[in-house]
């Protein structure tokens, strides 16, 4: 299984769109209707979908998988009691599935038979998407519901965050201890740790600095710099996160703790943790969706 893209309302989509793609780094993918769909340098059709709408929230968060692992899916989806719906994506690159709700809202989308498409060229391109993290009033919650339910697995635990994988990466998702549901922010996977540096150059041209980063995280220990979007959300240049095994043992928060005045393994970083946590609470999750059983496609589906 494997993260592709994170599908989101807003007003300004046109202008979030050209941020993304003049200053940010992204390529255009498409525009159907009312919405933009933004690409990176790999294979897969959009990385991000920005939907016209008067109001923000994440629409979904969408993950691929094989055929056999959505059969798995139903049925744990189903025993865990999650309210769920089969769906058939009307997105670029096509595809059918489901669509789950958690506990706290998150709306995740998983697909079979969703086309690729050929890379392209482009070296501050982000090629894909590396994790999409989520504020949660239970965390810990969350991460026993996502392993039971969805067969995830929870490879650390710090004091602000439960980091969760869904292959090999160490994390395709986590959820943070915030007190609330709603989007924490969307990291994208650059070419090498030059691409990072190049974006926050190419951003500090547009008058934009890092509201985190540049830094190395420790779970993970990927490189991220992160910085509040003008449309909104916190988004982050990210690269070389970990590669963990099966037998990998999740780490406590007493294992992932740093020297007094540092917050990140290099320790050269300042945080705005207000700006950061006001972005992080302005991408609720809505569902405008029934359940349905989900061996059933429907035309209200489609």
């Amino acid at each position: 299984m494997k993260l592709r893209s994170i599908e989101l309302s807003l007003p300004g989509a046109a202008e979030a769109a050209a941020f993304l793609t003049d200053i940010w780094g992204m390529a255009p993918a498409a525009v159907e209707g009312a919405t933009h769909y933004l690409r990176g340098s790999g294979s897969y059709p959009y990385l991000v979908a920005l939907e016209e709408s008067a109001d923000c929230y994440v629409r979904s968060t969408t993950f691929v998988c094989t055929g056999n692992r959505l059969e798995q899916l139903k049925a744990s989806v189903s025993a865990a009691g999650l309210v769920a719906a089969p769906v058939v994506s009307e997105d670029p690159g096509g595809g059918h599935g489901i669509i789950v709700e958690l506990a706290e809202g998150e709306l995740l989308r998983f697909l079979v038979d969703a086309d690729e498409v050929a890379p392209i060229e482009g070296h501050d391109l982000p090629v894909k998407l590396t994790h999409v993290v989520f504020n949660s009033a239970d965390a810990e919650m969350t991460g026993h519901l996502v392993e039971d339910a969805l067969g995830f697995r929870v490879s650390d635990r710090t004091k602000g965050m439960v980091f969760v994988r869904c292959n090999d990466s160490h994390h395709s998702t986590a959820f943070a201890r915030a007190g609330i549901s709603s989007l924490n922010h969307i990291a994208f996977e650059m070419e090498d740790l030059d691409a990072v540096m190049r974006g926050i150059g190419r951003l500090r041209d547009s008058d934009l600095v890092p509201a985190w980063g540049p830094g190395r995280h420790g779970p993970g220990a990927n490189v991220f710099a992160y910085f509040i979007a003008p449309f909104g959300p916190v988004i982050e240049f990210s690269t070389a996160v970990n590669k963990v095994s099966d037998d990998y043992q999740a780490g406590e928060p007493d294992d992932w703790t740093w020297p007094a005045g540092r917050i990140d393994q290099w320790g050269i970083s300042t945080k705005d943790f207000d700006g950061l946590r006001a972005a992080e609470e302005k991408f609720r999750h809505r569902r405008d969706w029934e359940a349905q059983p989900l061996d059933v496609l429907t035309e209200g589906n489609i």
